[in-house]
């Protein structure tokens, strides 16, 4: 398992960090996401194999934040 760290911004709540989180888990080859929003931090764990960092990045932006 790969792990990754993206600094995200435009979140302001946790229901900002919820968009994130299930738009990283809704991903293929997404194993584990944490997303805190105070601290505009996601860590996630992927398969390589099945994802790489290009389409998680697209992933959050599709969700309508930025990765910074």
């Amino acid at each position: 398992m790969q792990m990754v760290q993206f600094k995200i911004d435009g979140m302001s709540c946790e229901g900002c960090a919820k968009s994130v989180t299930a738009a990283l888990q809704g991903s293929p080859g997404v194993e584990t996401v944490a997303v805190n929003f105070a601290t505009s931090i996601a860590d996630v764990g992927f398969d390589d194999s099945l994802t790489n960092v290009d389409t998680l990045k697209a992933a959050v932006e599709a969700a309508g934040f930025d990765v910074v």
